[in-house]
């Protein structure tokens, strides 16, 4: 008899290895976030993507804001944000009710993602820009740390079209900007459909090429079926367009509906790939089990 689809995932749920299981956090620190995104009906990827440290980063006054809806133009494999149809249009009073939001809150450092929106002429680029500069107005204290898709698709696709689009970020001077590689080079085309490994890295030069002094980062998720050398030759790459901060963390399952988890790598192994990265110039690193792509952000800023 065939088990169905909840009692398998419940089943590789409960196969997770140990370290993998922790607390989210004290309840009440979550429900005063959750309570003020809903009321303005905005979205963070900390609850989208169910991150198990929103709860850790919720307490030092750091959010990750997913910008211009939950729905993305693409169909990541390892993905928990929605796809597949329709993304919503743009509220045009998004910047101001996330910028309420963070004072509200009373967040030191934030970090504004986006789904990809293929079907936008500048790929949300702009929007990123004005989120920055209306959370500015009202925190002036607060650093924005800006996570990107890569800017390629579209009517404009191109790199001419990509470096404008960064360029545009670019000048509003964020703290940090953030793309994610995700994967090693052999799996790109499997876990990142629509994304390619050298159009990634192609970002953060562009980044670095428009201005040395903003510090770029980019992230790795283990668990595709990567190998450490692969991981190594990665990490190489990145360094080679002056990637300046890492974050390692593992793949987790969200659905059936995504790519099964082909190894679950240990906190041994985390560690000794965050000392590999430390060794090869890597000015930040955090690598560990649930590591993800804004944990513990803000501290890199102080």
């Amino acid at each position: 008899m065939t088990s169905s689809p909840q009692a398998q995932l419940k089943s590789e749920i409960m196969a997770m290895p140990s370290w993998l299981r922790r607390s989210i956090g004290k309840a009440s620190e979550i429900s005063t976030v959750q309570r003020i995104i809903k009321q303005r009906q905005i979205h963070t990827i900390c609850e989208e993507g169910r991150c198990p440290n929103r709860g850790e980063c919720y307490a030092q006054k750091t959010a990750t804001f997913l910008l211009m809806g939950p729905i993305c133009t693409r169909s990541c494999a390892f993905c928990q944000v929605d796809k597949g149809h329709a993304p919503m249009p743009v509220d045009l009073e998004e910047p101001q009710k996330v910028a309420e939001a963070v004072k509200l809150l009373g967040l030191r450092y934030v970090v504004l993602t986006s789904v990809a929106r293929d079907d936008l002429p500048d790929q949300g680029a702009g929007h990123f820009v004005q989120t920055m500069e209306t959370i500015r107005q009202l925190n002036i204290e607060t650093q924005i740390e800006v996570l990107t898709p890569d800017f390629w698709g579209g009517s404009g696709a191109g790199e001419s079209g990509q470096r404008q689009r960064i360029a545009m970020i670019m000048e509003a001077k964020p703290s940090c900007f953030n793309h994610n590689i995700e994967t090693v080079r052999r799996l790109t085309g499997p876990v990142r459909r629509g994304a390619k490994y050298d159009r990634s890295l192609r970002v953060l030069s562009i980044v670095k090429e428009l201005d040395p002094t903003i510090p770029t980062k980019s992230g790795l998720m283990l668990g595709h079926g990567e190998t450490t050398e692969e991981v190594i030759t990665t990490m190489t790459d990145l360094r080679a367009v002056g990637c300046d901060r890492l974050t390692i963390g593992q793949y987790m399952r969200p659905s059936l509906e995504h790519l099964p988890v082909q190894k679950y790598w240990t906190p041994e192994e985390f560690q000794q790939l965050g000392n590999t990265a430390k060794q090869m110039g890597f000015s930040h690193v955090r690598s560990g089990p649930l590591v993800r792509s804004s944990y513990h952000a803000g501290e890199e800023e102080r």
